[in-house]
């Protein structure tokens, strides 16, 4: 018998026992701090190379491009690793989901990623290491090697679009899967939030891993509150060989 495919949507949650807060949401620092949200919106940080300087000095000073995946992370890639067909659809950008083992081709990033950074201009790419590296070494806003244009992190800042690519992947991957499990994910930030209304739409089993109620929790056929770096590692290995995982619903 063919096994499920499983979707994962990974939220900050997800990354929390790995010391990352989570920035990017309703309650985060950047919607907290008007100031530190500049440094992250794309139309300040292009216009003023202070915002730029200021940018490249605050991602100098993260922890984030050092921090290793937690339990939950390596249950995910145990799972794919099983034999089971997963794919993660990941509003992270801390790459964490691929250094736990999970297969690039496999992980959505509908957020982009914080290790990479992208040249507005040419849009040629590097590594974020080299580009702090400079930064390091005295350059205040380094610029793109190839052809001198502004760079910045390759994710998506605040006023940019998402990769119509990536998000029209993970539609479709939501789509045709069988299991949905969103995970550390308020389900508030749209348009990835809505995935976990599509999987409900499209006939598959939604599970809601998160502390906190989500506007689809009335759509889920399972809701686990329990901390994730216990609760997600043992809800995946229900999954294992199973094509629907039992248990239900809980409070």
């Amino acid at each position: 018998m063919a096994k499920p495919l499983v979707a994962l949507l990974t939220g900050a949650g997800v990354s929390t026992d790995s010391g990352i807060p989570d920035y990017r949401g309703p309650d985060g620092l950047w919607r907290r701090d008007p100031e530190a949200e500049k440094l992250v919106t794309y139309d300040y940080y292009m216009s003023d190379p202070e915002i730029r300087r200021r940018s490249w000095q605050m991602r100098r000073r993260t922890e984030a491009l050092g921090a290793e995946p937690n339990a939950a992370h390596r249950a995910v890639a145990a799972l794919e690793r099983s034999g089971v067909p997963v794919r993660v659809i990941t509003q992270n950008v801390d790459g964490l989901h691929q250094l736990a083992g999970m297969p690039a081709r496999k992980v959505l990033e509908l957020h982009g990623s914080a290790r990479s950074v992208v040249c507005t201009g040419c849009h040629a790419r590097g590594p974020m290491t080299d580009a702090l590296a400079r930064v390091e070494a005295g350059e205040e806003d380094p610029a793109c090697l190839e052809c001198g244009g502004i760079q910045k992190p390759a994710t998506v800042m605040f006023g940019e679009r998402l990769d119509p690519v990536v998000l029209g992947d993970a539609v479709a991957v939501t789509k045709a899967c069988q299991v949905f499990v969103a995970v550390g994910s308020s389900l508030q930030v749209q348009p990835a939030a809505g995935l976990a209304g599509v999987a409900a739409d499209h006939g598959a089993r939604l599970i809601i891993v998160n502390a906190e109620p989500t506007p689809y929790d009335d759509r889920a056929d399972e809701i686990v509150r329990e901390p994730i770096g216990r609760a997600l590692p043992e809800l995946l290995r229900g999954l294992t060989g199973q094509e629907r995982p039992a248990g239900p619903q809980g409070g």
